[in-house]
């Protein structure tokens, strides 16, 4: 069973860390993220760029209408996400445990009920 795992946050946030404790936090999810590619369990990791990057796209009788910046309501947004393959949920609930940023803020994990991949 495939799992979508997010980390959700900002820039204010992420500017608050002081930046002598990066080296070690982007250490961290390296070992993470090399532990659970190594047991095939991780298929992809995925870092998104600020919001202020991102676009909106609508289309409105028929034609594409793009804005910036994404639909948001809340000062927090999608800022990474995972793609697990785990042969449960215990599992996937394990592995989202272990997430270094779990330890800091909470993560979300979302069963992923249709692969069109797998229709390609």
């Amino acid at each position: 069973m495939k799992y979508l795992l997010m980390i959700y946050g900002n820039q204010e946030k992420w500017d608050a860390f002081p930046a002598e404790e990066w080296p070690a936090m982007i250490a961290q999810q390296d070992a993470f993220n090399k532990e659970y590619r190594a047991t095939g369990e991780l298929l992809g990791a995925y870092g998104l760029a600020d919001a202020a990057a991102a676009k909106l796209v609508r289309r409105e009788g028929g034609a594409p209408a793009v804005t910036d910046g994404p639909y948001l309501e809340t000062k927090e947004y999608m800022a990474s996400f995972y793609l697990l393959d785990c042969e449960s949920e215990e599992r996937a609930l394990q592995i989202a445990a272990r997430m270094p940023a779990a330890a800091v803020e909470p993560v979300e994990l979302w069963p992923i009920l249709h692969d069109a991949s797998t229709d390609l």
